[in-house]
């Protein structure tokens, strides 16, 4: 359950993310300056959000693969069984607790490296 909860934690903080930042454009020297756009603030938002996105899809992929591991010996279709492949030849399936983080970031590499595609 905890890759779920992290998961969800982070949608939850994309959303707060994604609030507009021009709703806190303020006028400076009582309004003889131009406005600050926020628009900095917005990109670094914007960063952040891919950042989490990523964390997310190699949480997705992560428990994906666990869950075809738990369904041996039965097999999916060849495309998600590529993916299988691909994720298991560097990172292991779950048999006992562990800290996840490694994992995760070695999700992200995999997701970030272009591997996995829409094209299997």
């Amino acid at each position: 359950m905890i890759p779920q909860y992290t998961a969800a934690a982070l949608v939850s903080e994309n959303k707060g993310l994604c609030h507009p930042s021009s709703v806190d454009t303020i006028a400076t020297s009582a309004g003889q300056e131009d406005h600050v756009s926020m628009g900095a603030w917005s990109a670094r938002k914007a960063l952040m959000v891919i950042d989490n996105v990523e964390k997310i899809l190699a949480i997705e992929l992560l428990m994906a693969c666990q869950a075809i591991d738990l369904l041996r010996p039965h097999t999916t279709t060849p495309p998600l069984e590529a993916v299988h492949k691909l994720v298991r030849q560097t990172i292991d399936k779950w048999d006992e607790d562990r800290f996840m983080a490694p994992t995760i970031n070695a999700a992200i590499h995999i997701i970030r490296s272009g591997e996995v595609s829409t094209d299997w």
